[in-house]
């Protein structure tokens, strides 16, 4: 007994849907394997917005402080007083 019977566009079917899907295995693997292509990448893309553009600020060290400091004095910016305040402040709070 022949299930296949040619249709009007020439290709062939199955009288029996189960036959039909049993025809072709690939047409019954294309949405799931699509399903998981799509959800991998989108899922990938997530991962780099979750940690990705972390911003680190870096405090300057007590040593970069006294320079800069020492720096504004000799360029005038801050008097001898001034300078001897806030380095005993930076020395007393570390």
């Amino acid at each position: 007994m022949n299930f296949l019977q040619p249709n009007d566009s020439g290709y062939c079917s199955a009288d029996n849907p189960a036959k039909q899907r049993k025809q072709n295995p690939m047409k019954r693997l294309f949405i799931p394997i699509l399903t998981v292509a799509l959800a991998t990448t989108f899922l990938s893309g997530c991962a780099w917005q979750v940690g990705g553009d972390k911003k680190v600020t870096m405090q300057p060290t007590t040593g970069q402080q006294l320079m800069d400091l020492q720096k504004a004095k000799d360029s005038g910016a801050i008097t001898d007083s001034e300078y001897q305040a806030q380095k005993a402040k930076l020395l007393g709070s570390k």
